[in-house]
């Protein structure tokens, strides 16, 4: 069976090349040399480009018949042949970068990153495993009711390192909001106080410039954790190569830019609201009453961004966290209480309650 990846090995001694966040440098298992990016790029370009030119078709078709699967088993999976060891590697059709399972050597599939593929730009890791364990102890740190026995007896089940798919959209919104507003004063005459309501129709128009407007686009992440773990520091975008993603997970996107946009504009959409009715403040009382919005799009560009996925199971249930790989930013799943716990720190706050209101009523009756 013809080849479609490529393992990244060491120059050297041929171990398993991995990318390490810490140097930013390409650095071997077994003999601890370290390699820049460009170093390797160059370095594996023949093998990328062999890969990316075998008949993918032919191939994927001989897989599917050697395996006997299904016609929809084989649009779903795909079927390599590991250069290192020869072993059998199965995954699914949108994987561009994985560690062969018996050899441990990282491998990359070229195809999946080439012409329109190809991101514009890429986040390298900057904080490495053990960032994200300690992390989520923190994060354990930060939920007082969370059971003892979570804490004490809970293990990381899984821990990946996974470059995310993200569409960066650029572009203009154009707003024009219309509300009804009032302001309220008041004043003591010698016999009566005095309130007076203005109202007012208030209009405002408005422009929004926005870019790097993140929304990920893989079917494997969840959205929201996605959006909870903004923002990145785009400042440390660079242009894509193959090599940082040794080492690491990477799925090409599948999900187009144009599904994505919708879920974008209407952030877009309540941001420029929200910016431009700011400026209408103060007032006592604020209605809106037209919201109109124009978006202009701009350039889309295609980036990987860095994101650890942390598992862990408790009493029979799984909870997923995910930790932003650049900036340490962690979200989680809803975790368990404990119920005694929560019982009594209610009753602690109960009691400290009325003992502040003996003390209020005491002052004041002396």
């Amino acid at each position: 069976m013809a080849e479609q990846l490529t393992t990244y090995q060491c120059p050297n001694c041929n171990g398993p090349l991995k990318f390490d966040p810490k140097i930013q440098k390409l650095k071997c298992d077994n003999c601890g040399s370290t390699f820049t990016t460009d170093e390797i790029d160059k370095y594996f370009y023949e093998a990328n480009k062999d890969a990316i030119h075998v008949d993918a078709e032919k191939v994927q078709k001989e897989a599917a018949e050697t395996l006997q699967w299904t016609q929809e088993e084989a649009e779903k999976l795909r079927a390599y042949t590991c250069p290192s060891c020869g072993a059998q590697l199965i995954t699914d059709a949108n994987t561009g970068a994985t560690s062969c399972p018996y050899c441990g050597n990282p491998t990359i599939v070229p195809a999946q990153f080439e012409g329109t593929l190809k991101p514009d730009y890429i986040i390298p890791f900057k904080l490495i495993k053990e960032d994200a364990i300690q992390k989520l102890k923190t994060f354990y740190n930060g939920k007082p009711l969370l059971p003892k026995t979570f804490i004490e007896e809970n293990h990381i089940s899984e821990i990946k390192g996974v470059y995310v798919p993200f569409w960066l959209y650029d572009g203009n919104a154009e707003a024009h909001i219309r509300a009804h507003a009032t302001t309220i004063t008041s004043h003591d005459t010698h016999d009566e106080h005095i309130t007076t309501t203005l109202h007012f129709r208030v209009e405002r128009d408005g422009s929004v410039d926005y870019a790097m407007i993140p929304a990920d686009a893989s079917t494997k992440m969840p959205d929201d954790f996605m959006d909870s773990i903004e923002p990145y520091d785009y400042a440390d975008l660079i242009p894509f190569q193959l090599s940082y993603l040794t080492g690491y997970l990477a799925d090409r996107y599948d999900v187009s830019s144009e599904e994505d946009a919708t879920r974008v504009n209407t952030r877009i959409k309540n941001t420029t609201i929200q910016c431009i009715s700011e400026s209408i403040r103060p007032y006592a009382t604020y209605i809106p009453e037209r919201e109109d919005v124009e978006i202009y799009p701009g350039n889309v560009h295609y980036a990987f961004l860095p994101v650890w996925l942390l598992s862990t199971q408790y009493n029979g249930k799984n909870y997923l966290f995910a930790m932003n790989g650049q900036t340490g930013k962690m979200i989680g799943d809803d975790l368990p209480t404990d119920i005694k716990k929560a019982v009594l720190i209610f009753i602690g706050i109960t009691v400290i309650g009325i003992l502040l209101l003996y003390l209020i009523l005491f002052v004041a009756m002396a």
